[in-house]
């Protein structure tokens, strides 16, 4: 599974590199389900599983131009960052590193804020502020899907810049599918080598308490 995404990310880099939409729309589809059964296949959570399936579902709906499409597309994406903050929890974070991102969330929600259509600006700084506590909270779970949370920021901030006019590099879409494919992996393993790390210190701890019968 994790093969077969890694060969559906490059297959669709490539076909926004080489202008190929065809290529983009078969491969898009195809990057969270396989990331989701590999998930699956590690036993994951299911907070992580469902929060890869509504990036699937903010993937497809996002393939479509219509303005309908953009704010459910960010509605699905949202719900996935709910389910990150849940499988997340309560573990501590940076405090330094919460200030960072709040003085990027303000400045980027700022800058933002003038060329956006004027009924956008409100769904997106409050999915702007979900996103931002997702990859704040992210880093509780270790420096991968830190990097994760972090990529998954940058990436749908390359697609509000597109949306307000901003600069955009040369093939934005190849750089905005290259960072949010990288943040999902990254996302799904960190989540996956911390619960592994924390099922297996639950047993070493139950191991050296248990007394010999």
């Amino acid at each position: 599974m994790l093969a077969a995404f890694a060969v559906a990310l490059l297959a669709d880099l490539a076909s926004l590199l080489l202008d190929l939409r065809a290529g983009h729309l078969v491969a898009k589809p195809l990057l969270m389900p396989l990331l989701a059964g590999y998930a699956v296949a590690r036993r994951a959570p299911r907070a992580l599983v469902a929060a890869l399936l509504f990036g699937w579902g903010g993937d497809v709906l996002l393939l479509s131009d219509a303005d309908w499409a953009f704010l459910a597309g960010m509605a699905s994406f949202a719900a996935g960052h709910v389910c990150y903050l849940l499988l997340f929890g309560r573990a501590r974070s940076s405090a330094p590193l919460a200030l960072v991102y709040l003085i990027a969330l303000a400045g980027t929600v700022t800058l933002l804020w003038p060329g956006l259509p004027a009924d956008l600006r409100i769904p997106v700084a409050g999915y702007a502020t979900l996103l931002t506590a997702m990859a704040y909270r992210a880093s509780s779970a270790g420096a991968v899907a830190g990097a994760g949370g972090f990529l998954f920021l940058l990436s749908d901030t390359l697609i509000a810049g597109g949306v307000a006019d901003w600069p955009r590099p040369p093939v934005p879409d190849f750089w905005v599918m290259l960072t949010y494919g990288l943040a999902q992996f990254l996302l799904a393993a960190g989540t996956l080598g911390h619960a592994g790390a924390r099922t297996r210190a639950y047993g070493e701890s139950r191991g050296g308490t248990r007394t010999p019968v």
